[in-house]
């Protein structure tokens, strides 16, 4: 049977979230039942909720950058147990069968992947809801394990804005001898400016903001370049 459990809503485009009721499913054998601990703002999450993007289905409950304990699991789960830190992302499932689902590709499911909220969700017909929540149910192939070294509240934004970041680098093997410009310092910029420089990349921040260039430095930038300064930008030229 569905399971209520306490969430944050957009009711409308135009309407401020509130707290609402709603029903999670029953966990099916390869199922995870996860409580929420925290759940990162992504601004997706803003723009669906205001319908931005269109297609929004109210209510609307947003969050994909999910991070909490195991509560229970399905009778086939073999990947977690009850206590684990685990992760959720922007997807929960996918057609597992096309070609790009085969190749761990599931965000480029030609049958269109699920997302964590607004989507079709498959085994309700109903529709996906996120993590401004308390608890979620997710195909333990779409949960991911958690480091129990991590702070937990900083790293439910890996989720979203640190994967962001972190998958370009590494798909083009950033290293030593390499330079790396990031352009801005917010969710994502200070990710790639921490990554680029763990990989040992020279890195180099773009930003129109004073107050930022020491925080950028302290992220581990080489150097941090004001974009609005013209004698700033003509000296790194020859990047």
């Amino acid at each position: 049977m569905p399971t209520p459990t306490k969430a944050y809503a957009a009711p409308a485009p135009d309407k401020m979230l509130y707290q609402e009721t709603i029903q999670r499913r029953d966990p099916g054998k390869k199922d995870v039942v996860i409580e929420i601990l925290y759940c990162g703002v992504c601004h997706s999450d803003i723009h669906t909720a205001r319908n931005e993007w269109g297609g929004t289905q109210y209510p609307c409950v947003p969050g994909h950058e999910i991070l909490g304990k195991v509560a229970k699991v399905g009778s086939m789960v073999t990947k977690y147990k009850k206590g684990d830190t685990v992760a959720v992302g922007c997807l929960v499932d996918s057609c597992r069968a096309c070609r790009s689902c085969k190749e761990n590709l599931e965000q480029h499911c030609t049958e269109g992947p699920i997302f964590t909220y607004n989507s079709p969700e498959k085994q309700t017909g109903g529709v996906t809801y996120g993590g401004y929540s308390q608890t979620i149910v997710v195909d333990e192939n779409f949960v991911l394990r958690v480091p129990q070294n991590l702070d937990l509240a900083a790293a439910a934004p890996l989720l979203c804005a640190g994967i962001t970041t972190y998958s370009p680098l590494r798909r083009f093997n950033v290293g030593k001898g390499q330079k790396v410009g990031i352009l801005g310092l917010g969710g994502l910029g200070h990710m790639g400016v921490k990554f680029a420089a763990s990989f040992g990349a020279e890195v180099f921040v773009f930003t129109r903001s004073k107050s930022k260039v020491d925080d950028a430095k302290k992220l581990g930038a080489r150097d941090a370049i004001l974009s609005v300064d013209e004698r700033q930008m003509n000296a790194h030229g020859q990047f």
